[in-house]
């Protein structure tokens, strides 16, 4: 048997402007996901996935020849659309998989086990922890993998391998990414709140390409120097002003309101979003009583900084 297992992430600063090249910083989480992999019969694939709280969410078998992978449907199967879903785009990256690496399919069958260290909803990276774990298995380019699968940047490949906070920057020779001097001396009145609705970063990234290039374009250097000027700060207030730079420059390119001004704009601290805005997790500053804040509005998914990140 063997065992592999890649870091959930959260993007704290660049969130739709890494996609055009913005220098962002991303912070590995202490939960992530593992996988099993065993050799079984020949020319088939049982999958079955678990949850935080050792639950089958998903469970499948698959056959394959000459790089076709065929989902074996049971009746059952055929009435559940989301995992029919789950399911073609698994046979999707088994496909690109096997492009790369066909000999690790020859003749050879597998029985594979994956265990999330989150929830799925949280969009701490089901799908990124994923494909690391798959490249690492079948010594592959992550990046590749993502590209021809679930498409996006890569920070969050990167971040899935790495132990440190990292920044992250397409360049026009690829995903680049450095250890970053990332420990903020204040980090004790940092916390991170899920808001209690999953937000599909597919749709957001759609609508932020839909913005005029001239605006993307100004907007890339902006955040690339707010995120230098972040990972420096050394006082929480220096912190929040850049925080609030950042919030305020997105708002108005992706023509959202910042998350602050629409759902808490009563909160003594501040608030910034977190991947798709309006969805997914919030980074907060404050301590016991701000966190009380929330609670009283029902959120109770609550993260210091110290417990959540590497």
């Amino acid at each position: 048997m063997q065992k592999f297992r890649s870091n959930g992430k959260i993007l704290l600063t660049g969130e739709y402007a890494v996609l055009n090249g913005a220098k962002s910083l991303a912070l590995p989480t202490k939960m992530g996901q593992s996988m099993e992999v065993s050799e079984a019969q020949k020319n088939r694939i049982s999958w079955t996935s678990y949850d935080e709280n050792d639950n089958i969410w998903f469970q499948s078998d698959f056959e394959f020849e000459n790089g076709d992978f065929t989902h074996i449907i049971s009746l059952e199967d055929q009435k559940d659309l989301e995992k029919q879903e789950i399911a073609k785009r698994l046979r999707q990256i088994l496909k690109v998989a096997f492009s790369k690496n066909s000999e690790a399919f020859s003749d050879k069958g597998y029985i594979i086990k994956t265990k999330l260290g989150f929830n799925r909803k949280w969009g701490l990276g089901t799908s990124s922890t994923l494909i690391n774990n798959l490249a690492q298995w079948l010594k592959i380019d992550p990046y590749y993998l993502l590209q021809n699968s679930f498409g996006g940047s890569g920070y969050d490949i990167a971040a899935a391998g790495s132990n440190l906070p990292i920044t992250f920057q397409l360049t026009d020779n690829g995903p680049v990414n450095f250890t970053a001097d990332f420990n903020p001396t204040f980090k004790e009145e940092l916390f991170f709140v899920y808001l209690n609705r999953k937000q599909n970063s597919r749709e957001a990234i759609a609508h932020y390409r839909n913005q005029p290039m001239e605006d993307i374009q100004g907007l890339t250097d902006k955040i690339s120097g707010i995120t230098e000027q972040i990972i420096k700060s050394e006082s929480l207030e220096e912190f929040k002003i850049f925080l609030k730079a950042h919030e305020t420059l997105i708002s108005k390119v992706i023509n959202i309101p910042r998350i602050q001004t629409e759902l808490f704009s009563d909160y003594p601290g501040m608030i910034k979003s977190l991947g798709g805005w309006g969805g997914d997790f919030i980074l907060a500053t404050g301590m016991e009583e701000e966190k009380e804040y929330f609670r009283k509005k029902g959120y109770h998914s609550i993260f210091d900084y110290q417990d959540l990140i590497k």
